[in-house]
């Protein structure tokens, strides 16, 4: 399972560099999740546009919507284009997702309910779209309809054949047509619930695109909707065989294969291959989590850790150790997955105090701020040469550990979230090194999802705990590359020495600890 998800992982990191020379920060590839939500809203929008002006009587149904897309073809057609385009959208969205968490490795350990509840989502969004063909009422609705049918019948839950409804055009009464406008009508209204039950264990979840990139894809898709408008294939007629039909391949892509497996033998590989998905978070093996530890001598309730953890694993509980503070801070231990970002979000996860233990109030069991503060100290004492450079690298930023160069060194963490900005404070202010450089995954695809977001907004000091205003912002850079991070990190090591050299920093000399 490693070898195919390296596989998929190398094809996401080519394709996300295309993308994000196209977009910049607004690489869609690592949206998908808020784009499916945003072609959801498109598709609802339209929908109930659309449903005001139908008519679900078996015979008025087509009449109604060719009206809409031909007589009111400015507003009614755009409307059916959009719907069906967005629709067709989401299709798309939803395996790409579904294969880049897979790559990425962010389906197992405290990450399984997110996944698991993901996999229904998909049979309710084919659900949905397979209904919407029905109820427009043109032959490719009655070869659906026919192929639909036949193929549930193959099931064992249904006492009488539902296909006997499609027979002949007598046989399909108004009461049963008005049930398919409302299944399609209530199995959005199930995919709505299962998205929202989807990020219930996500803090801030993404399920909005950032404006541009938003107005951008509904610009496309209006003209799309102009240019090649979605229209009927001809009236329904079930006193006659349809033979030729165009599909759409993105919901219909399995129906061809009706023709070569019988029903039953399609029915059970798509249940393993749903079954697989299913089990696939212990299928693949998940790395070893490292749980945030409180320590309560050191935890003053803020609740910062509890506002910056990613998956909502950390909240604020009344006190049991009888401080005069009215709340600690406690972990779900099921759902940590060990990133660290509530240690980088603790006001006492600092180095510099000189009084006493480092003993934040909260941090992690495999990497302790006081460890975290001897291996800055160790690295850059063995830094030598000018323009000294200390790098803080996320371990998805590849194989830094061992620079060639004598005047840099790496120190890896498991989120770059995870960095307390007292610790830039430490190496610069007290010239432990010229110039500091935080590296972590890129821009809106951060793999513990926020630890970029939180960092760049601690670094700008507008996310408490901030950077203290003493550090010089012209000693630190930071580069948001993810795994291509070795290949733009001289890049950004010149232009901070040259930045440097331009300054004329006090480089020589370390004050005391």
């Amino acid at each position: 399972m490693r070898w195919l998800q390296t596989a998929l992982r190398a094809l996401f990191d080519w394709a996300d560099r295309l993308a994000s020379a196209a977009f910049a920060r607004e690489n869609p590839l690592a949206l998908l999740g808020a784009l499916g939500w945003f072609f959801f809203w498109i598709v609802t929008v339209s929908g109930i546009y659309l449903y005001i002006f139908f008519d679900s009587g078996v015979t008025q149904a087509y009449a109604s919507v060719e009206e809409l897309t031909h007589a009111q073809w400015y507003a009614g057609g755009i409307m059916r284009s959009l719907h069906r385009y967005a629709s067709d959208a989401m299709v798309v969205v939803l395996l790409l997702h579904v294969a880049r968490e897979f790559a990425h490795d962010r389906l197992n350990g405290a990450r399984w309910f997110t996944w698991f509840t993901g996999v229904p989502l998909v049979w309710l969004l084919f659900a949905a779209g397979v209904s919407g063909y029905w109820v427009v009422w043109d032959r490719f609705a009655q070869y659906v309809a026919l192929a639909t049918t036949e193929w549930l019948d193959t099931l064992p839950f249904f006492g009488e054949s539902i296909a006997r409804n499609f027979l002949h055009q007598d046989a399909l009464s108004g009461r049963f047509f008005s049930l398919l406008v409302f299944i399609h009508i209530a199995v959005p209204l199930f995919l709505l619930f299962g998205m929202w039950i989807h990020i219930q264990r996500l803090n801030q979840p993404a399920v909005n695109p950032p404006r541009r990139l938003a107005l951008s894809l509904l610009a496309a898709l209006v003209v799309l909707s102009l240019v090649a408008p979605a229209e009927s294939q001809g009236p329904a007629n079930l006193d006659e065989v349809v033979t030729r039909v165009g599909l759409d391949w993105f919901y219909f892509g399995v129906y061809p294969l009706q023709d070569i497996y019988p029903g039953a033998g399609l029915w059970a590989a798509l249940a393993l291959a749903t079954l697989v998905l299913l089990v696939m978070p212990w299928l693949v093996p998940a790395r070893r989590r490292h749980i945030a530890q409180v320590h309560l001598e050191g935890c003053n309730g803020c609740a910062r850790c509890a506002a910056d953890c990613p998956y909502s694993a950390i909240t604020m509980a009344p006190r049991m150790d009888g401080a005069s503070f009215d709340r600690e801070a406690r972990v779900d231990a099921a759902r940590c997955t060990g990133c660290g970002i509530c240690v980088g979000a603790c006001p006492t996860a600092t180095p510099l105090a000189r009084r006493s233990a480092v003993r934040p109030g909260i941090e992690l069991e495999s990497l302790a701020v006081a460890q975290l503060r001897d291996q800055t100290l160790a690295a850059t004492a063995a830094l030598t040469g000018d323009a000294r450079i200390l790098i803080y690298a996320c371990r998805e930023c590849g194989p830094l550990r061992r620079p060639q160069d004598p005047a840099l060194a790496v120190i890896e963490l498991p989120c770059v979230g995870a960095l307390p900005p007292s610790f830039i404070d430490l190496v610069l202010s007290r010239r432990h090194a010229d110039g500091v450089i935080v590296a972590g995954c890129a821009e809106n695809d951060c793999r513990e999802r926020l630890g970029v977001a939180w960092t760049q907004a601690r670094l700008a000091r507008i996310r408490d705990p901030w950077l203290r205003l003493r550090v010089d912002s012209v000693r630190l850079a930071s580069l948001w590359a993810g795994a291509v991070t070795t290949r733009h990190l001289p890049a950004v090591v010149t232009r901070l020495r040259d930045a440097l050299a331009s300054e004329q920093p006090a480089r020589h000399g370390r004050l005391d600890n």
